[in-house]
């Protein structure tokens, strides 16, 4: 399979207030244009990667920013936790995946969606979210999907940025997805506490253009 697969609902496990805009958000928008109900099961509130300072309790203004931005993607729904941003690979993980997994049965999600295991550029918190995701999809049987950069964006944005992204050769990569950015760039812009000029997202979605990668952390049954 080289596309997107037909699912009528699906669960998306991330760990910040934002991942589903700033990583996820041009797959997610194109998932719920071809009809997917698309929900978002957010473990921290982001308290801890917030880049400025903002007015008033971080967890509503994150929280706040995060279901405009779902409005924006066409999501259908967004569930945000409170553990701690930072430190979410510190959490028993037997917790967190109760938490997906109850999530999962009141959607009826028929697949997973989640961040490459690497955690993009490493960080522990998107490399637990995906752990769970994998948990999960083996638990109940369904198939799970990781974003993930090539190889060439990731090494041009350490090369630029000096930041340590990680990508993989087309060797690995499962999908390639033509996408349309404008709802991901309006979702993005919803996230204020965040999308400040200089944050490397920018340069990121220039170099990927209209395309986004995805690998299949668990490949779906034969003939779904």
């Amino acid at each position: 399979m080289s596309d997107l697969p037909a699912w009528s609902r699906a669960l998306v496990i991330v760990a910040h207030p934002d991942d589903e805009s700033f990583g996820l958000g041009a797959v997610l928008s194109t998932l719920a244009a071809r009809g997917t109900q698309v929900s978002v099961l957010c473990y921290t509130q982001g308290e801890g990667s917030t880049l400025h300072g903002v007015d008033g309790d971080l967890s509503l203004v994150r929280g706040e920013e995060l279901r405009r931005a779902a409005d924006e993607l066409g999501l259908a729904g967004v569930r945000l936790l409170a553990h701690p941003d930072g430190a979410l690979a510190a959490e028993p993980l037997e917790g967190l995946l109760a938490e997906a997994r109850e999530f999962a049965s009141e959607v009826g999600a028929e697949g997973l969606i989640t961040f490459d295991p690497s955690g993009i550029t490493g960080h522990p918190d998107h490399r637990t979210a995906a752990e769970v995701t994998e948990r999960l999809a083996d638990e109940l049987g369904v198939a799970a999907l990781a974003w993930t950069l090539p190889a060439d964006v990731s090494d041009q944005l350490q090369r630029e940025l000096g930041v340590p992204f990680v990508g993989r050769t087309p060797d690995l990569i499962d999908v390639v997805l033509d996408v349309d950015r404008g709802p991901q760039r309006r979702a993005i812009l919803c996230h204020a506490s965040q999308a400040v000029p200089q944050s490397p997202l920018w340069r990121r979605l220039e170099l990927l253009g209209d395309k986004e990668r995805l690998f299949w952390l668990r490949r779906p049954a034969a003939g779904r």
